[in-house]
């Protein structure tokens, strides 16, 4: 087989259609819209339902047809099975179109490669709510506070007096520390 491109370097390029013709991609008005919504825990249902209804109206609007999946659990967490679902559908080539309120939303830790996957079927990635650029130290408080919170829920159970007291410990020393450490326009921390 011929290849379809040679670059200046000597490297072979082929087409994936020409490669494995029964793999086509169908344009995105034949595949589905799909927008996902997720909570950490079941006691956040007012905000699942409030994330469903902003995801119905956006998309209602935009006049596309659409399905909404919801999943709780922990953004840390991979094993949701409506996560798993639209992954799978991703792959399969039969969505078109992810609707997302806030990335992370999605997942707390690996949206990007999920991002990645669908570049490469193509899928487009429609965010509502981008929010407000948060700062390097912003993302990492909130990462650090996911983690602890997942894990602590995992050692005490998620109902734990131990676990709502350390979670709120660490919550405080997180926004303490964020607090007493400023940024230069150097980029290296100044205490307060």
């Amino acid at each position: 087989m011929l290849p379809d491109e040679r670059t200046e370097g000597g490297q072979r390029r082929y087409k994936l259609s020409s490669i494995r013709p029964q793999i086509t991609h169908h344009s995105t008005t034949e595949r589905k819209t799909i927008a996902y919504a997720r909570v950490s825990s079941h006691d956040q249902k007012a905000d699942l339902e409030r994330q469903k209804q902003v995801l119905e109206r956006y998309c209602s609007f935009q006049g596309w047809k659409f399905e909404v999946l919801s999943d709780w659990g922990s953004g840390i967490n991979y094993n949701k099975n409506n996560l798993k679902s639209l992954i799978q559908s991703i792959i399969d080539d039969e969505v078109g179109r992810l609707v997302l309120t806030p990335k992370d939303r999605l997942l707390r830790f690996g949206a990007e490669l999920i991002f990645s996957i669908d570049e490469a079927k193509p899928v487009e990635v429609v965010i509502i709510n981008r929010g407000e650029d948060s700062t390097f130290e912003e993302d990492l408080a909130k990462d650090v506070l996911e983690i602890i919170t997942v894990f602590s829920a995992r050692l005490y159970g998620s109902q734990s007096r131990n676990n709502q007291k350390l979670i709120n410990g660490m919550r405080q020393a997180v926004e303490d520390a964020t607090k007493c450490v400023g940024w230069t326009d150097e980029g290296s921390p100044t205490k307060y």
